[in-house]
Order: C-alpha cells, then structure tokens, then sequence
C-alpha cells in the first residue's frame, strides 16, 4: 500500500522487478499480479522518457528531482503525477523504465533484468 492512499489516482500504480525497487513508494505488494499493456512509452533512463513527454522543458524537470534538498520526496512524487499525466492524456497505457541493457533484451525477445512499470490505466 502506498503512504497515499490517493497515490494510484495522482501517479499510477508502480511496479517493479525488484522489491527494493518498489518500496521507495511505500510497502509494495508481494502478491505478483498480471498486467496487460498495449502502448507503453519507454527508455532506459527517466531523461529518455521525459524527453518524450516533454520535449521543450525535459531538462528543467529532471534538474527539478536530482538535487538533495528537504522536499525531494515531495517532488518526486509531483514529477511522477505529471509524467503519468501526461502519458495518459496523450494515450500512453504504461511508462516503463529499463534497465541499462534493457532495449537489447527486448530487441531479443526477452525480458530485460531490472524493469520499473507505473501503469496509466
């Protein structure tokens, strides 16, 4: 269960290959559930990803998250609502995060090792 228990609504529900990957949400689920997505938009880093979403202030976004001061978490949590936002609203049903290697996996029909899923549904 995430600490916000509105957190689904405002960002999607996150998932990930690895418990420790997961908890920094809150306490994941260690009950595996099924997932069926369509038209993911995908990159092996969040920069990638941001660069798709938000093509003119991508850089500015990601400068928003990477420093340390106190409100970290809280603008995680906000990059993340506006990412899943606008991935829905532009008819994106996953965003998915990849490993390093991850797009070499795919390319061979794999599953890449480390994946981070946050579903727009």
């Amino acid at each position: 269960m995430p600490k916000d228990l509105n957190a689904y609504k405002k960002r999607g529900k996150f998932f990930a290959s690895t418990y420790k990957q997961a908890e920094f949400y809150g306490r994941p689920n260690d009950i595996s559930e099924k997932v069926q997505i369509s038209n993911p938009i995908y990159g092996t880093s969040e920069m990638n990803i941001l660069k798709i979403l938000f093509p003119k202030n991508y850089k500015k976004l990601y400068a928003s998250v990477i420093d340390d001061r106190k409100d970290w978490y809280n603008r995680r949590i906000k990059l993340d609502s506006k990412m899943y936002q606008k991935a829905k609203n532009v008819g994106y049903d996953a965003i998915v995060l990849l490993g390093n290697n991850g797009e070499k996996y795919l390319m061979k029909n794999r599953k890449p090792n480390s994946i981070e899923l946050n579903l727009c549904k």
